[in-house]
Protein backbone atom coordinates (compact mmCIF):
# COMPACT_ATOMS: atom_id res chain seq x y z
CA UNK A 1 0.00 0.00 0.00
CA UNK A 2 1.42 3.36 -1.08
CA UNK A 3 0.26 6.22 1.09
CA UNK A 4 0.58 9.85 0.08
CA UNK A 5 -0.15 12.36 2.86
CA UNK A 6 -0.41 15.96 1.78
CA UNK A 7 0.31 17.90 4.97
CA UNK A 8 -2.22 19.83 6.97
CA UNK A 9 -1.75 23.52 6.32
CA UNK A 10 -2.53 26.30 8.78
CA UNK A 11 -2.56 29.89 7.58
CA UNK A 12 -3.29 32.57 10.15
CA UNK A 13 -3.08 36.34 9.69
CA UNK A 14 -3.55 38.18 12.99
CA UNK A 15 -4.28 41.71 14.08
CA UNK A 16 -5.15 43.10 17.53
CA UNK A 17 -8.85 42.40 17.13
CA UNK A 18 -11.14 39.84 18.69
CA UNK A 19 -12.32 36.94 16.53
CA UNK A 20 -14.94 34.97 18.40
CA UNK A 21 -16.56 32.24 16.35
CA UNK A 22 -20.07 31.42 17.44
CA UNK A 23 -22.06 29.20 15.14
CA UNK A 24 -25.72 28.34 15.59
CA UNK A 25 -24.75 24.72 16.22
CA UNK A 26 -21.20 25.00 17.41
CA UNK A 27 -18.15 27.16 18.10
CA UNK A 28 -14.95 26.77 16.14
CA UNK A 29 -11.56 28.38 16.18
CA UNK A 30 -10.61 31.24 18.44
CA UNK A 31 -12.25 32.26 21.68
CA UNK A 32 -13.17 35.87 22.39
CA UNK A 33 -10.75 36.45 25.24
CA UNK A 34 -7.61 34.53 24.59
CA UNK A 35 -7.17 34.40 20.81
CA UNK A 36 -7.17 37.49 18.59
CA UNK A 37 -7.36 37.36 14.81
CA UNK A 38 -8.82 38.95 11.73
CA UNK A 39 -8.61 36.07 9.26
CA UNK A 40 -7.84 32.39 9.62
CA UNK A 41 -7.79 29.48 7.24
CA UNK A 42 -6.80 25.87 7.69
CA UNK A 43 -7.30 22.97 5.35
CA UNK A 44 -6.03 19.47 4.84
CA UNK A 45 -5.94 16.85 2.13
CA UNK A 46 -5.04 13.17 2.45
CA UNK A 47 -4.72 10.63 -0.38
CA UNK A 48 -4.47 6.93 0.42
CA UNK A 49 -3.94 4.39 -2.36
CA UNK A 50 -5.62 1.12 -1.38
CA UNK A 51 -7.90 -0.98 -3.56
CA UNK A 52 -9.49 2.35 -4.47
CA UNK A 53 -8.31 5.89 -3.84
CA UNK A 54 -9.34 7.17 -0.40
CA UNK A 55 -9.53 10.96 -0.42
CA UNK A 56 -10.16 13.05 2.69
CA UNK A 57 -10.53 16.81 2.66
CA UNK A 58 -11.30 19.30 5.43
CA UNK A 59 -11.24 23.09 5.67
CA UNK A 60 -12.17 25.86 8.09
CA UNK A 61 -12.31 29.56 7.31
CA UNK A 62 -13.16 32.64 9.35
CA UNK A 63 -13.07 36.30 8.37
CA UNK A 64 -13.97 39.15 10.74
CA UNK A 65 -14.52 42.58 9.23
CA UNK A 66 -14.67 45.47 11.72
CA UNK A 67 -16.29 48.81 10.91
CA UNK A 68 -18.03 51.77 12.57
CA UNK A 69 -14.79 52.50 14.47
CA UNK A 70 -14.53 48.82 15.46
CA UNK A 71 -17.93 48.91 17.20
CA UNK A 72 -19.53 46.41 14.77
CA UNK A 73 -18.17 43.18 13.35
CA UNK A 74 -19.30 41.25 10.28
CA UNK A 75 -18.26 37.57 10.64
CA UNK A 76 -18.10 35.05 7.80
CA UNK A 77 -17.56 31.37 8.66
CA UNK A 78 -17.23 28.23 6.56
CA UNK A 79 -16.35 24.61 7.29
CA UNK A 80 -16.38 21.52 5.08
CA UNK A 81 -15.43 17.86 5.63
CA UNK A 82 -15.52 15.24 2.90
CA UNK A 83 -14.29 11.65 2.43
CA UNK A 84 -14.41 9.73 -0.86
CA UNK A 85 -13.54 6.07 -1.42
CA UNK A 86 -13.38 5.63 -5.15
CA UNK A 87 -16.83 6.71 -6.31
CA UNK A 88 -18.42 6.24 -2.86
CA UNK A 89 -19.10 9.24 -0.63
CA UNK A 90 -18.27 8.33 2.98
CA UNK A 91 -18.67 11.78 4.51
CA UNK A 92 -19.98 15.10 3.24
CA UNK A 93 -20.90 17.83 5.72
CA UNK A 94 -20.30 21.50 6.32
CA UNK A 95 -21.80 24.94 6.73
CA UNK A 96 -21.56 28.56 5.65
CA UNK A 97 -22.59 31.34 8.00
CA UNK A 98 -22.57 35.11 8.20
CA UNK A 99 -23.25 37.21 11.32
CA UNK A 100 -23.51 40.87 12.18
CA UNK A 101 -23.17 42.01 15.77
CA UNK A 102 -21.61 44.46 18.19
CA UNK A 103 -17.94 43.89 19.03
CA UNK A 104 -18.74 43.32 22.71
CA UNK A 105 -18.76 47.07 23.38
CA UNK A 106 -22.22 47.13 24.99
CA UNK A 107 -23.97 45.14 27.69
CA UNK A 108 -26.90 44.14 25.45
CA UNK A 109 -26.99 44.13 21.66
CA UNK A 110 -28.55 42.21 18.72
CA UNK A 111 -26.72 39.37 16.97
CA UNK A 112 -28.10 38.70 13.44
CA UNK A 113 -27.22 35.51 11.60
CA UNK A 114 -27.88 33.50 8.44
CA UNK A 115 -26.61 29.95 7.90
CA UNK A 116 -26.67 27.14 5.34
CA UNK A 117 -25.52 23.63 6.25
CA UNK A 118 -25.63 19.98 5.16
CA UNK A 119 -24.70 16.54 6.50
CA UNK A 120 -24.90 13.57 4.18
CA UNK A 121 -24.31 10.91 6.87
CA UNK A 122 -27.38 12.14 8.77
CA UNK A 123 -29.46 12.42 5.58
CA UNK A 124 -29.65 16.22 5.99
CA UNK A 125 -29.48 17.39 2.38
CA UNK A 126 -29.71 21.04 3.39
CA UNK A 127 -30.77 23.31 6.22
CA UNK A 128 -31.13 27.06 5.88
CA UNK A 129 -31.81 29.25 8.88
CA UNK A 130 -31.98 32.92 9.81
CA UNK A 131 -32.65 34.73 13.05
CA UNK A 132 -31.51 37.10 15.74
CA UNK A 133 -30.33 36.80 19.35
CA UNK A 134 -30.19 39.38 22.11
CA UNK A 135 -26.62 38.97 23.37
CA UNK A 136 -25.82 39.86 26.99
CA UNK A 137 -22.34 40.63 28.26
CA UNK A 138 -22.28 39.92 31.99
CA UNK A 139 -18.57 40.57 32.32
CA UNK A 140 -15.32 40.44 30.40
CA UNK A 141 -12.07 40.61 32.33
CA UNK A 142 -8.44 39.77 31.74
CA UNK A 143 -8.86 36.23 33.08
CA UNK A 144 -12.52 35.33 32.52
CA UNK A 145 -15.72 36.30 30.74
CA UNK A 146 -19.39 35.32 30.63
CA UNK A 147 -21.95 35.90 27.86
CA UNK A 148 -25.50 34.69 27.32
CA UNK A 149 -28.11 35.06 24.61
CA UNK A 150 -31.77 34.51 23.87
CA UNK A 151 -33.43 34.74 20.49
CA UNK A 152 -35.43 33.04 17.78
CA UNK A 153 -34.68 31.67 14.33
CA UNK A 154 -36.47 29.88 11.49
CA UNK A 155 -34.91 26.80 9.95
CA UNK A 156 -35.89 25.23 6.63
CA UNK A 157 -34.77 21.62 6.17
CA UNK A 158 -34.71 18.89 3.55
CA UNK A 159 -33.94 15.39 4.85
CA UNK A 160 -33.18 12.89 2.09
CA UNK A 161 -32.54 9.19 2.94
CA UNK A 162 -31.43 8.46 -0.65
CA UNK A 163 -28.17 10.41 -0.27
CA UNK A 164 -25.18 8.18 -1.00
CA UNK A 165 -23.48 9.05 2.30
CA UNK A 166 -26.58 8.35 4.45
CA UNK A 167 -25.62 5.80 7.09
CA UNK A 168 -29.08 4.57 8.16
CA UNK A 169 -30.77 3.69 4.87
CA UNK A 170 -34.12 1.85 4.89
CA UNK A 171 -36.41 1.17 1.91
CA UNK A 172 -39.45 2.67 3.71
CA UNK A 173 -37.89 6.10 4.27
CA UNK A 174 -38.93 9.08 2.17
CA UNK A 175 -37.81 12.69 1.71
CA UNK A 176 -38.98 15.01 4.51
CA UNK A 177 -39.32 18.80 4.41
CA UNK A 178 -39.57 20.76 7.66
CA UNK A 179 -40.00 24.42 8.61
CA UNK A 180 -39.41 25.03 12.32
CA UNK A 181 -39.22 28.21 14.39
CA UNK A 182 -36.93 27.71 17.40
CA UNK A 183 -36.26 29.49 20.66
CA UNK A 184 -32.48 29.74 21.03
CA UNK A 185 -30.70 29.98 24.41
CA UNK A 186 -26.91 30.26 24.63
CA UNK A 187 -24.25 30.60 27.33
CA UNK A 188 -20.57 31.17 26.63
CA UNK A 189 -17.70 31.45 29.10
CA UNK A 190 -13.91 31.40 29.14
CA UNK A 191 -11.45 31.57 31.99
CA UNK A 192 -7.80 31.19 32.80
CA UNK A 193 -7.10 28.11 34.95
CA UNK A 194 -3.46 29.00 35.51
CA UNK A 195 -0.60 30.48 33.53
CA UNK A 196 -0.56 28.76 30.15
CA UNK A 197 -3.87 26.87 30.58
CA UNK A 198 -7.17 28.35 29.37
CA UNK A 199 -10.71 26.95 29.12
CA UNK A 200 -13.54 28.03 26.85
CA UNK A 201 -17.03 26.58 26.60
CA UNK A 202 -20.31 27.26 24.82
CA UNK A 203 -23.70 25.61 25.07
CA UNK A 204 -26.84 26.01 22.96
CA UNK A 205 -30.36 24.81 23.77
CA UNK A 206 -32.82 25.23 20.88
CA UNK A 207 -36.52 24.57 21.50
CA UNK A 208 -38.83 23.76 18.52
CA UNK A 209 -41.98 25.90 18.49
CA UNK A 210 -43.88 24.31 15.58
CA UNK A 211 -47.12 22.30 15.70
CA UNK A 212 -48.50 24.35 18.61
CA UNK A 213 -45.40 23.66 20.75
CA UNK A 214 -46.01 19.88 20.78
CA UNK A 215 -42.25 19.17 20.59
CA UNK A 216 -41.09 22.07 22.75
CA UNK A 217 -39.68 19.77 25.44
CA UNK A 218 -37.43 17.92 22.96
CA UNK A 219 -34.84 20.64 22.28
CA UNK A 220 -31.57 20.33 20.40
CA UNK A 221 -28.68 20.63 22.88
CA UNK A 222 -25.14 21.31 21.82
CA UNK A 223 -22.11 21.77 24.05
CA UNK A 224 -18.58 22.71 22.99
CA UNK A 225 -15.59 22.72 25.39
CA UNK A 226 -11.91 23.42 24.80
CA UNK A 227 -8.71 23.36 26.87
CA UNK A 228 -5.71 25.30 25.54
CA UNK A 229 -2.21 24.50 26.80
CA UNK A 230 0.26 27.19 25.74
CA UNK A 231 3.59 25.73 24.61
CA UNK A 232 5.06 28.95 23.20
CA UNK A 233 3.95 32.30 21.84
CA UNK A 234 2.97 30.71 18.53
CA UNK A 235 2.05 27.16 19.53
CA UNK A 236 -0.69 25.71 21.75
CA UNK A 237 -2.13 22.23 22.35
CA UNK A 238 -5.92 22.10 22.08
CA UNK A 239 -8.13 19.43 23.71
CA UNK A 240 -11.65 19.58 22.32
CA UNK A 241 -14.99 17.92 23.15
CA UNK A 242 -18.45 18.55 21.72
CA UNK A 243 -21.75 16.76 21.50
CA UNK A 244 -25.07 17.24 19.73
CA UNK A 245 -28.20 15.74 21.34
CA UNK A 246 -31.44 15.97 19.36
CA UNK A 247 -34.40 13.64 19.84
CA UNK A 248 -36.56 15.51 17.32
CA UNK A 249 -35.18 14.21 14.01
CA UNK A 250 -37.38 13.09 11.09
CA UNK A 251 -35.11 10.16 10.10
CA UNK A 252 -34.18 7.18 12.33
CA UNK A 253 -30.64 8.28 13.13
CA UNK A 254 -28.84 8.42 16.45
CA UNK A 255 -29.99 11.08 18.93
CA UNK A 256 -26.50 11.75 20.33
CA UNK A 257 -23.32 12.48 18.40
CA UNK A 258 -20.10 13.42 20.15
CA UNK A 259 -16.52 14.24 19.23
CA UNK A 260 -13.27 14.27 21.20
CA UNK A 261 -9.95 15.25 19.70
CA UNK A 262 -6.56 16.77 20.41
CA UNK A 263 -4.45 18.91 18.13
CA UNK A 264 -2.00 21.75 17.72
CA UNK A 265 -2.89 25.38 17.16
CA UNK A 266 -0.55 27.84 15.44
CA UNK A 267 -0.89 31.56 16.14
CA UNK A 268 0.70 34.61 14.53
Amino acid sequence: MNKIALLLIFCYSAQTVFGQVLNIDRENGQDTMFHRNLFSLNFGLSLDKQKRDLIEFSSQMENDFFFKKNSLVWIVLAQTDASLNGGSVLENNGYFQTRLRDDDKRRVYPDYFVQYQWNGVWGLQNRGLAGCNARFKFWEGKTDDLYAGIGVFYEFEKWNPTLSAFAFAEDSLTVVYRTIPRLNLTVKTAFKIKDGIDFSGTTFVQFPMNEQFQHFLTPRWFIDANLFFTVSKHLAIRVHYDHNLDAYRPLPIEQLYYNFNMGFQLNW
